[in-house]
């Protein structure tokens, strides 16, 4: 291992879960578990002691449950928010909801197998989030039916450009594949996406695909 390799926090209550992930993570060369927590309020301690890179972190949990910590550790109110990735048996349509709004920078099933899980860590490491794509469809769905209320309004308007950039995030691509779609450049998509979260007060792309999917710019 490196010292560049991507520093992992597994908070699960289930032995056999956390030493599942740990042999899948630490099989890759830039990816190093340092901590394991059995329960929330332990995951909230080893994170604000060790500062990993990233943290996962399950939702039912002894003590404090995933949604808490993700919020404790990333939520809009925290200065030094770190990068939480939200893994998860259950796909309810609330959790996912609040786990976006406390700052989570991906929502994984934990069916969804070990390559989604390796790329769930990167892209959070890269700037980007990973959404089940299952779970993205029942979000979407979700919001589109109940024609959720208005997501806050920007700072400043977007340009048609932004607005365009915005529904393909909220589509869950990546930044090649948003400039691929648009024949404009990654560097260039990155530069849009930091102004539309300068512009919505959000801090990942997650809070720019909530924007999306609650003004209605994005649908299904």
């Amino acid at each position: 291992m490196t010292d560049v390799a991507t520093r992992i926090l597994i908070a699960d209550d289930q032995e056999n879960i956390r030493s599942g992930f740990r042999l899948i993570l630490d099989s890759q060369p830039d990816m190093r578990v340092v901590g394991e927590a059995a329960d929330g309020m332990s995951a909230l301690e080893q994170a604000r002691h060790l500062r990993p890179d990233v943290v996962l972190a399950d939702i039912r949990m002894p003590r404090l449950d995933g949604l808490e910590v993700t919020r404790r550790l990333a939520g809009p109110e925290v200065t030094d928010p770190m990068k939480v990735v939200v893994v998860t048996t259950f796909d309810l349509d609330e959790y996912v909801h609040t786990a976006l709004r406390h700052g989570a920078c991906g929502f994984l099933l934990k069916r969804s197998g070990p390559t989604l899980l390796i790329e769930a860590i990167r892209a959070a490491m890269a700037g980007d989030t990973l959404i089940s794509p299952s779970v993205t469809v029942r979000l979407l769905r979700h919001v589109t039916e109940r024609q959720a209320r208005p997501g806050r309004q920007p700072t400043e308007p977007l340009t048609e450009r932004e607005t365009e950039v915005a529904r393909l995030v909220a589509q869950g691509k990546t930044n090649a594949e948003i400039g691929a779609d648009l024949f404009i450049s990654a560097g260039t998509t990155k530069t849009h996406i930091a102004n539309i979260q300068r512009k919505l007060g959000v801090r990942n792309r997650v809070g720019v695909a909530a924007w999306a999917w609650e003004s209605g710019e994005a649908r299904p």
